[in-house]
């Protein structure tokens, strides 16, 4: 999908590997401009974040108005520490992010039934689709200022 021309595609974790094109100091600030990204993808990520909430909203800042965000995230299976592993996704728990943010919430699903592959029969995702709307002047000042504020106040930000 991303060997097309049209599409350019940006490795970011927090670690070195392939197809890594930034490893970021922090999950909470992403190397990009504001509404500079079209399409942000994340899986399986946001169970070692502690607080996922934070990375979440530096995603939204970074997505165009009218971007997509594609998050997978886990919604049952075990304990599995990278160097933590703190939380379980739901689709209210998806609802809730698109509000926190101030996206819409397009499509998501949670993998409810255990898998016939015994590799994944413990595991389950829930999947959704957001997309960033168009902004007001006064959402796009009150945006910047709140991006500073975490910044400034958040531990793992500077």
């Amino acid at each position: 999908m991303f060997s097309r021309s049209a599409w350019r595609y940006i490795g970011v974790d927090l670690a070195p590997g392939a197809n890594v094109d930034y490893v970021l100091d922090s999950p909470y600030r992403l190397p990009f401009a504001t509404n500079s990204i079209d399409v942000f993808v994340s899986g399986q990520a946001f169970e070692h974040v502690e607080f996922f909430w934070l990375t979440w909203l530096e995603m939204a800042r970074v997505l165009k108005p009218k971007g997509l965000i594609f998050l997978i995230a886990p919604s049952r299976g075990p304990e599995h520490r990278y160097p933590v592993d703190c939380w379980r996704f739901y689709p209210d728990g998806y609802a809730a992010l698109a509000k926190y943010a101030a996206l819409d919430l397009l499509e998501t699903g949670t993998d409810w039934q255990p898998d016939a592959s015994p590799d994944s029969a413990l595991w389950g995702d829930t999947v959704g689709v957001f997309r960033k709307r168009d902004q007001t002047l006064g959402r796009r000042l009150l945006g910047g200022v709140a991006t500073r504020l975490r910044y400034w106040i958040t531990p793992g930000f500077r």
